[in-house]
């Protein structure tokens, strides 16, 4: 058996379980949907707090680069002006 296969018979196993999951749930409907609704923002703003984190990060480590090559810059320039003197 190819790996493709093992695969689509994995999603296709996954996808059948979840839907007689939901079909057989001793809960209604309404309330399973508004379940699912929830976890759906809840990871919605797990992601979006993960993204902020993420920039956050990225916009530090910008600001120390640009800020350690405009310190480069300045000893570099005092140098060459100490050079021509």
């Amino acid at each position: 058996m190819s790996k493709g296969n093992v695969a689509v018979g994995l999603l296709a196993g996954l996808a059948a379980g979840t839907v007689l999951g939901i079909l057989f749930a001793p809960e209604k409907g309404s309330d399973t949907r508004k379940k699912i609704a929830n976890r759906g923002k809840d990871s919605l703003e797990d992601l979006k707090s993960k993204y902020n984190d993420a920039i956050d990060n990225l916009t530090s480590k910008l600001d120390k680069a640009k800020d350690d090559g405009l310190k480069m810059y300045d000893e570099g320039k005092g140098f060459v002006e100490n050079t021509k003197q």
